[in-house]
Order: structure tokens, then C-alpha cells, then sequence
């Protein structure tokens, strides 16, 4: 079941696409220190201010269609909202829903298979949830036919035809994104207890599930739910919020694997109690694996009694469950009447449920860094992403702070937020250097080509993160090549780094093209090129770094810090030619490189995401003014923007502590 591609870890779909853009990604796919791809929902800020927001989630459950079409329907609407249910949501009427269905129109019985369905949600579930479906989409031809020749060069007409399915896309407001939970278990709650919620009821139908699927099967009963009851289960789920340390629903996999995944998000071990919701052990797999809708929480022990009296008024008492602890150690044991009936190490199980994501990267990309990747599950010591500072980013940023913000007198430095065509990071960057004091000024390449800006007017200048002109003359070059063999644009910046009054950030597509201009820049022949990266992939990841001791005006006092940070880019590799690589040592100029999760300058995929000799991913010029970095802080400057967070809070980040650092020494 673990390995099925329904259940297994979607890791190598979910690394190759930008999930930080925006700067306003509060809960991605990937959850806790160990980025582990069990999120139920998607949570962004509605701004880069505040803590209001929006969360989305997904409902399919398409092989239900095979035995009901009406309850794969419903079962996909419900499983929406059970992922959703993870944000904090005013009231269930602020839920929207998508739908895009999918079936192959004019075959036998599908029409009225699909009639059917429409019906069962359109007509009768969703008003009785007082939710509506405005908008979706349609693909009625799931049916290809064609001719071939058998093994007797015969012509055969030959036909694939794809069930019925539907996908249901939930949305809502969010009233705090800070609120929103995760599958990812507390080991530092103190003494703490699992809760199953049954919606099944127990009737544990196994119809449609991926345990079926592995055997072949498809089954006679499909899983349902009434519209009544999920109401409840979602008002009781918010009211309760609060009290929830981790929630992960129960779908694809079962109970089982609901269960596994919140261990392998925890980075722990788990005892399993079958005896409440199972009386006869020879059962164990049909109560384990079926795929009833449900979920599992975990709780404080001391609040147990109330919450059990909560989901008791709303009707839920024979539904709930008390099933299980994390352990001290690292194993995934089931019990039943005291007996261990099944014991194995949480990171072999992890393991299996990697394996299909591995096979797949290793066949797509660099097969070394799979390997790494994989490799990695098991070690034992890993501590996860964690925030080490060298210094009290309290103090550093209040010190800063207070000597602008509080003297109205002072004219705010402009800063120029410099892009090029396909650059697409321009806005968060712009917020982080408006939150730290400057007056951020959006400027187009087009703008200084034209020669409707000039860069005299700035303090300062940043190239953002995207991918100018598509990446297709190399990473930065087309735009580095915009400034070079343009007499206005290369006068403009000339003029601009010449200054000993200015200062500039690269960050990366910046970074490639800031590197490109090391000709216009005073001490910066050290700066490296930058080339595709070394898994052959795009790498968008959470990834750790140590602030190095260098000149670099932005990271003045921070050195020795090591801090997760935002990564996406596809050619970040950074490759030094002849003595740079020992110039740049020589003279301090090395501002980053990427450490491991036990803090260790590193090479080795995914902590090195690029592959860059001895981790290197910022360096700066000789007097520090100019800094050319691949990473993304400008995307996790706000405290809650940092996903893998469990606790987030509405205010600064240490990445911040950069941003004031540079207001601080224009003044």
C-alpha cells in the first residue's frame, strides 16, 4: 500500500516547481523540520501584512466510481473539506468549491453514471452543507479508440476507457494562518495521546481502496457519508482547534498510513491500540486499511476529557477513539489486547513510502542526488531544519528599528527594485526592503533603457529572483547582456556601483545576472558563474545556511548564525575558474554556504541543493557594499512565512535582521 503511487511520497513532483513565490506561503506540501509531503492544506496570506488569508484543499476519490458513482461524488466533496478543515475557518459556508469533472461521454452506463453524480452533489449534498460549486470545468471525451494489428497482422479495434472522476478544489478565507495545523506529531507536548474519529461508523468498507487496488480487487461497497454528519465533524473540528497538536483526515492508504505519515512527519515512533475499534484481531486489516473518511488528532492528555466531551455533544461518541501514544523510540508497534501483532523502524516504513518517489527522480534526474536524498531517510540523528542565531535578533533588530521608524524627520532612502522581463519575485522583495525603512521604487530594465529612470537617483538597488528572458540564453545572461551592450544602460550602472554611496543585492536570477556584470563592479572578480544545477532539476526546497564572517554590509553582525531559508532556482551551481575559489577565501569574500541539518558545511543533496563546490551560494564585493546571493530571503523575512514552522507568529524573521542592516548603514 505504502509504495501504490495513490499513497506513496509525491517528493520528487512536488521539489521541481516554485512553492515560495509571492512570499506569502504559509503551509506548502511539505511539512515540519523534515519537509515531509503530507500538508491537508494549502494556506497563504492574503497580503504581506496581517494574518488573514486563504486556504485551498483537494477531494477525489475516483476509483469509487467503479461501484457508486453517486458516493465517489459525495466522498470527494467530503474529502475536501476534512483537508481544509486544517486552516482555521470561520464557519463552513465560507468554503467555495471547484469541480472538474471527467468521464467518457456515450459509453455504455457512464452518462447516467455521470447524471448520477451530478445529481448527488449538485442537487442534494452541497445544499444540505449550504455550500455552492460556481465554477469548474469538464472533460467529456475520457474515451480514445483506435485500430492495431495482433500478433497475425490482423487489425483489432482496440479502445482505454477512463471511469468516471471528479476533483473537487475547496477555498476559504482564513481568519489566522498562524492557526492552521499539521499531520506533523509534537514530541515536546508532554504527555500526549492519539484520537481516532471514525465517520464510517465502523462499518470499515473496503471498496475502492488502495488496499483493494494492491490486490487486484475493486470491491462491492464504496465508503459514503452523510451531509449531517460532516457538518458537525467540521464545526466540532474548528471549535476544537485550539486544542489540536496535529490532524492529519484518513483517505488514500487508511488509517494506517494516516498514522505512518504523521510519524514520519514527527520523526518518531508510535504504539497503536487496535482494541476500540477492532473486537476480533483476524479483522486488523480491513479496520487499518479500509478508507471510511475520518481523522486522527493528536492531543494533551489533560485536555482529553474535555474534548471527548465536545465530539460527544456534537454526536461523535461512538465515533471516537482512543488509539495510540508516540513512543520514546523510533518504531511503528501495533497492539491488540496487549499483544504486538506488527513492529518495524519508523524510517524502513518511511523508506517504503519513498520508493516509488525515489525510482521515479532516479530515472528523471541526476541518479547520484536520488540516491542521496533516499539515503538520507535513514539517519538516525538527523535533527530536522533548525534556527541557530550568534545573536539576539531581538536587540539587533530593535536597535535598528527604532533609529528610523521613530525619527520622522528622516527622508526614507530609495531603493531600487530593479527587474527584467520574466523576473516574478519583484513584490515580496520590495515589501522586505519597505518594511526595513526604504522607499522601494519599482524599476523596469525598459525603464532605464528608455531612460525614464536613472540610477543616480537610489541608495540602493536589487535584482530579483525569476527567470529573465526564460533562462534560454543562461541563467541572468540575456539580462546581464541587456546592461553590457547597451551604451545607456551600461553608463547607467557603471555609474551607479562606482559610487561610494551605493549599495545592491542580487538574489537569484539577480545573482546570475549581478555576477555577469563583475566587469562594471570594483572588487568582484571573484564572483563565480552560475550553471544548471547538479540534480539536473529545478530544486524548490527549504535549505540551511551559515552566515559566514565577510564584509558583506548586509550580514553585519550575524555571522556564525545558521538559518533555514527559501531555495528556487535551476541553475544555482556556483563554478569558479582559475584562483577565484581561493581569492574569495583569501580575502574573507565568502558571505554563505549551505550546512546539513547537524549544522555542517555540506556538499551532499538535498542540503545542498545545487551542488556548488563547499556549499557556496553568496559572496560579496571587497568593501561589502555589493552582495550577490541564490537563496530567497526576501521570502521568508516574516516569522510565519517559514512553513516548516509548527508555531508561527505574526512578526519579524532573523532574515530580517538583513534588511535593517542595510537601512542601518545608509544612515
Amino acid at each position: 500500500v505504502l509504495q501504490l503511487p495513490g499513497v506513496a511520497s509525491k517528493s520528487f513532483l512536488i521539489t521541481i516547481a516554485d512553492r515560495s513565490i509571492t512570499g506569502m506561503v504559509v503551509q506548502d506540501q511539505m511539512v515540519g523540520p523534515w519537509q515531509i509531503p503530507v500538508s491537508d492544506v494549502a494556506v497563504t496570506s492574503t497580503n504581506l501584512q496581517g494574518t488573514t488569508g486563504e486556504a485551498m484543499a483537494i477531494g477525489e476519490k475516483a476509483p469509487l466510481a467503479l461501484i457508486n458513482h453517486a458516493a465517489s461524488a459525495r466522498m470527494a466533496v467530503a474529502e475536501s473539506i476534512t483537508n481544509i478543515a486544517a486552516a482555521k475557518i470561520e464557519n463552513l459556508t465560507d468554503i467555495v468549491l471547484s469541480a472538474n469533472w471527467m468521464s467518457p461521454a456515450g459509453h455504455t452506463g457512464e452518462d447516467a453514471g455521470l447524471y448520477e453524480a451530478v445529481q448527488a452533489i449538485g442537487m442534494e449534498f452541497c445544499p444540505k452543507l449550504g455550500l455552492t460549486i460556481p465554477v469548474g470545468k469538464d472533460s467529456m471525451s475520457m474515451k480514445t479508440v483506435w485500430e492495431d494489428l495482433d500478433h497475425h497482422e490482423v487489425k483489432q479495434d482496440k479502445s482505454v476507457t477512463a471511469p468516471l472522476s471528479l476533483v473537487i478544489s475547496a477555498f476559504a478565507r482564513v481568519s489566522d494562518v498562524c492557526q492552521t495545523i499539521t499531520p506533523q506529531l509534537q514530541t515536546d507536548s508532554g504527555e500526549t495521546e492519539l484520537l481516532y474519529i471514525d465517520l464510517g461508523s465502523g462499518k470499515n468498507r473496503l471498496g475502492g481502496s488502495s488496499f483493494a487496488q494492491v490486490y487486484g480487487e475493486v470491491g462491492h461497497e464504496a465508503p459514503d457519508i452523510e451531509a449531517q454528519q460532516l457538518k458537525n465533524y467540521f464545526n466540532v473540528i474548528q471549535k476544537l482547534h485550539n486544542k489540536i497538536l496535529a490532524y492529519h483526515d484518513v483517505s488514500d492508504g487508511g488509517l494506517m498510513t494516516s498514522l505512518l505519515e504523521m510519524s514520519f512527519a514527527g520523526h518518531c515512533g508510535i504504539d497503536i491500540q487496535c482494541d476500540s475499534f477492532c473486537a476480533d484481531a483476524t479483522t486488523l486489516n480491513t479496520a487499518l486499511f479500509h478508507e471510511e473518511l475520518g481523522c486522527v488528532i493528536q492531543i494533551k492528555s489533560e485536555d482529553k476529557n474535555e474534548i471527548i466531551q465536545s465530539l460527544t455533544e456534537y454526536g461523535f461518541i461512538k465515533n471516537v477513539h482512543v488509539i495510540g501514544t508516540i513512543s520514546d523510540n523510533q518504531l511503528v508497534s501495533v497492539y491488540h489486547n496487549s499483544e504486538l501483532l506488527y513492529q518495524k523502524p519508523r524510517h524502513q516504513l518511511q523508506e517504503k513510502w519513498a520508493l516509488t518517489s525515489y525510482h521515479v527522480q532516479k530515472l528523471r534526474d541526476n541518479p547520484e542526488c536520488a540516491e542521496q536524498e533516499f539515503s538520507s531517510i535513514s539517519l538516525q540523528d538527523n535533527p530536522g531544519i533548525k534556527t541557530e542565531l550568534s545573536f539576539d535578533q531581538e536587540d539587533h533588530q530593535n536597535n535598528i528599528k527604532n533609529d528610523f521608524v521613530f525619527n520622522i524627520n528622516k527622508i526614507k532612502p530609495k531603493m531600487a527594485i530593479l527587474r527584467e522581463q520574466g523576473v516574478n519575485g519583484q513584490i515580496e522583495m520590495a515589501a522586505a526592503f519597505a518594511h526595513a525603512g526604504f522607499d522601494a521604487i519599482d524599476v523596469h530594465m525598459s525603464d532605464i533603457i528608455e531612460g525614464r529612470v536613472s540610477l543616480s537617483e537610489f541608495r540602493g538597488l536589487v535584482a530579483c529572483g525569476g527567470f529573465s528572458y526564460g533562462d534560454v540564453l543562461g541563467a541572468g545572461e540575456g539580462w546581464a547582456k541587456s546592461i553590457l551592450f547597451n551604451s545607456r544602460a551600461r553608463d547607467e550602472f557603471s555609474g551607479f556601483y562606482a559610487r561610494d554611496d551605493s549599495f545592491g543585492l542580487g538574489v537569484c536570477n539577480g545573482c546570475q545576472m549581478m555576477s555577469n556584470l563583475h566587469e562594471l563592479i570594483d572588487g568582484t572578480s571573484h564572483w563565480p558563474h552560475f550553471e544548471r544545477n547538479l540534480s539536473d532539476q529545478f530544486e524548490a526546497r527549504i535549505a540551511r545556511v551559515e552566515i559566514l564572517d565577510s564584509p558583506s554590509i548586509f550580514f553585519t553582525g550575524m555571522s556564525g548564525s545558521k538559518l533555514p531559508i527559501a531555495v528556487a532556482h535551476g541553475e544555482g551551481r556556483a563554478v569558479f575558474h582559475g584562483q577565484q575559489l581561493q581569492q574569495a577565501k583569501e580575502k574573507g569574500l565568502l558571505s554563505l554556504q549551505y550546512v546539513d541539518n547537524l549544522g555542517d558545511n555540506t556538499e551532499n543533496y538535498p542540503y545542498n541543493p545545487n551542488g556548488s563546490v563547499e556549499g557556496i551560494t553568496s559572496l560579496c564585493s571587497e568593501d561589502g557594499r555589493f552582495t550577490i546571493m541564490m537563496p530567497h530571503p526576501e521570502r521568508v523575512y516574516r516569522d510565519l512565512q517559514n512553513t516548516w514552522q509548527v508555531q508561527k507568529k505574526d512578526t519579524d524573521s532573523a532574515w530580517m535582521s538583513m534588511f535593517y542592516n542595510a537601512r542601518k548603514w545608509v544612515d
